[in-house]
């Protein structure tokens, strides 16, 4: 292993760790870049047979990558996420998610992690378009080890996924105990008061804010929710009893993200006050990340005033 899971690393950084740790151990593992190779690190040196770059082509690579899937193998596309979730979606759903075929989508650089290069390049829609998809699993790790340990699980798992990752920026490391596996929200906090719900990068921002309140008296449970797709439902309603109050927050438009997969389970099962913080619904602008964190009202600051609002609603 390459990497220290407990330090300050990119997600993207991870990735690339991951997929040559575990890629040049199984002969079943393809890489195909559309364009970007970075993003695979060593594993094109070591494995130069097992790695394509189909050029800025994400609609062929899709459909080379479905082929390579129908004949057993294992293959990881990966270029940034606009580019690889929007220009080839028809490719994805008709070649990829109608077969149920085990291609693992890795979008790179999604929210903010593109900063100056704006609305172009900032995937602040991917997760909703992957989400709509049937049999497609969508993950969005909170950082390295998160990202690391997805990526090891994804060698043998059944069916599509989409892996949504940032850029060359450190994400903080979460530390916690509880187990990373497909299809389940780690308890990061405890707490009745309310609970916030978080993935990717927002996650450390909910736990800033989930202390500053504590230091208020308010006990805010957060869950770190790095499968979008299949939602732990148990986890979602657990916090609608307990906690009755819910905030999501997500570096994504607000429509089809997290916070309507974690509305649509809460409205069906468990109805409750579900606060959705992130992108209202618009196109990004260029722009450093730190900065745009702030222009969309999107840190622990932010978050700990809407906490406050949520508190004072009525009948919350």
């Amino acid at each position: 292993m390459g990497v220290d899971l407990k330090s300050d690393i990119s997600t993207r950084a991870a990735f690339s760790n991951a997929i040559t740790e575990f890629g040049l151990k199984d002969e079943r593992v393809f890489t195909i870049a559309a364009d970007s190779e970075s993003r695979f690190g060593a594993f094109i040196k070591e494995a130069p047979t097992r790695a394509i770059n189909v050029g800025i082509a994400e609609q062929n690579a899709m459909s080379i990558a479905a082929g390579m899937a129908f004949c057993g193998k294992v293959p990881f596309v990966s270029t940034y996420a606009t580019f690889l979730t929007m220009r080839a979606c028809e490719q994805i759903r008709t070649d990829i998610a109608f077969a149920n075929l085990n291609v693992r989508i890795v979008g790179t650089n999604t929210g903010f992690s593109s900063d100056l290069l704006g609305f172009t390049h900032q995937a602040l829609e991917d997760i909703g378009l992957m989400r709509a998809l049937p049999n497609m699993t969508v993950l969005v790790p909170a950082d390295g080890e998160e990202t690391y340990r997805l990526v090891e699980a994804l060698i043998n798992y059944e069916g599509p996924a989409y892996l949504r990752i940032r850029g060359t920026s450190k994400e903080p490391h979460i530390h916690s105990e509880e187990r990373i596996e497909i299809g389940k929200a780690r308890r990061l906090r405890a707490g009745n008061d309310l609970t916030i719900i978080a993935c990717g990068r927002m996650v450390q921002e909910a736990l800033k804010a989930a202390d500053q309140l504590a230091l208020e008296g308010v006990k805010a449970r957060v869950l770190g929710v790095h499968t979008v797709k299949p939602i732990d439902q148990e986890a979602i309603l657990e916090a609608a009893a307990e906690t009755k109050r819910i905030l999501t927050v997500e570096e994504h438009n607000i429509i089809g993200g997290l916070g309507s997969a974690v509305a649509e389970v809460t409205s069906e099962y468990k109805p409750i006050i579900v606060k959705r913080m992130g992108i209202k619904d618009r196109f990004g602008v260029p722009g450093k990340e730190k900065e745009l964190f702030e222009y969309f009202g999107l840190t622990s600051e932010h978050i700990v005033g809407e906490v406050r609002k949520l508190l004072e609603m009525e009948g919350s």
